[in-house]
């Protein structure tokens, strides 16, 4: 008898088998673009906004594209048991973010066209791709790497609290390359750093602000990982509550009150990934299609955040800043 597993192998490998060229969207035939997450992706601002893009360019939800979105729940193990449940329904494009979903889908399927947003990781080191510009198989997309921001990030710290002597970093199992380049980068700086590694997500956030505060950190510089991210309203809150200035990576946490955040647009990635699929939704072939990497990088400050913690950030500073929340 055939386990549920072997089943799945077994018709993930006949649908992954079917030619590529098939999958172009044909006039009348409805598309469907799998999503394989982590988290839930439905409810993320980054997934709405390739859906929104997706429409804006003709592909409208239940007339001729559906969306099949499968959600591992944090449990990394199941990725590729959803992998193949995409692979079975004959999806025309797969979108994966992480490395493990990408990697999932990747053994799913050589032929169906796996869209990646890949974030703090290189598809090329992880032999996804051959180089970006003809990137070959069946992985196309985008990249950006976190690791190359975080000395300019902790710079940017620095400069909007010139006179700051010692920092918090949070840091978890997924950032130790993060860490070592912070560690590093502090070398020329000076600062005393306050190394705070939080484990077994959900993290005990509550915990690591008593800490900090007790230790007499003058700010915060938060890393990131996917399950630091999913913490960051709490994260925030925190923040303010034992008004701490706190550096994020990404502007979501300045959105909801978080101080400063210098990164990539995730939403702007998400609608370039959007045309992506569009394209091979009308017929590129997916080996024409290069994997870009994200060049663009926003500074965005919240000064209402700034004046509740009595923070005054330098004018010079303000002057740098792409966007500044009122």
């Amino acid at each position: 008898m055939i386990g549920r597993r072997e089943f799945m192998t077994l018709i993930g490998g006949a649908a992954a088998a079917w030619p590529l060229k098939a999958r172009a969207q044909q006039p009348g035939r409805i598309a469907r673009i799998g999503v394989l997450s982590t988290a839930n992706p439905r409810s993320s601002s980054f997934y709405q906004s390739f859906e929104r893009r997706l429409r804006d360019l003709g592909h409208i939800e239940g007339q001729n594209i559906v969306f099949e979105y499968r959600n591992a729940e944090g449990e990394v193990d199941r990725l590729p048991d959803l992998a193949a449940e995409l692979v079975h329904l004959n999806a025309s494009v797969i979108v994966a973010a992480t490395a493990a979903a990408t990697t999932a889908v990747k053994r799913a399927t050589q032929t169906i066209p796996i869209l990646v947003v890949a974030v703090n990781y290189d598809p090329i080191a992880f032999g996804y791709a051959d180089n970006l510009a003809r990137p070959g198989g069946n992985i196309k997309g985008l990249y950006f790497q976190h690791l190359e921001l975080l000395v300019k990030r902790f710079g940017l710290l620095k400069e909007m609290m010139p006179s700051i002597g010692r920092v918090a970093v949070f840091s978890d199992s997924f950032t130790t390359d993060q860490l070592e380049i912070v560690q590093a980068a502090n070398r020329s700086v000076g600062l005393e750093l306050q190394l705070l590694h939080l484990q077994n997500p959900p993290y005990d956030f509550d915990n690591a602000f008593r800490i900090t505060a007790r230790s007499g950190a003058e700010a915060i510089m938060v890393l990131e990982s996917a399950p630091i991210f999913r913490g960051r309203t709490q994260i925030v809150q925190l923040a303010n509550d034992n008004r701490l200035p706190t550096s994020f990576a990404f502007r979501e946490y300045v959105e909801i009150g978080g101080l400063v955040s210098y990164g990539v647009n995730f939403s702007s990635m998400y609608r370039r990934a959007a045309e992506y699929a569009d394209k091979i939704l009308r017929g590129t072939k997916p080996a024409d299609l290069p994997i870009e990497q994200s060049a663009k990088f926003e500074l965005v400050i919240n000064l209402k955040t700034a004046k509740a913690i009595d923070l005054t950030v330098p004018a010079t500073f303000l002057a740098l800043a792409d966007e500044v929340i009122e």
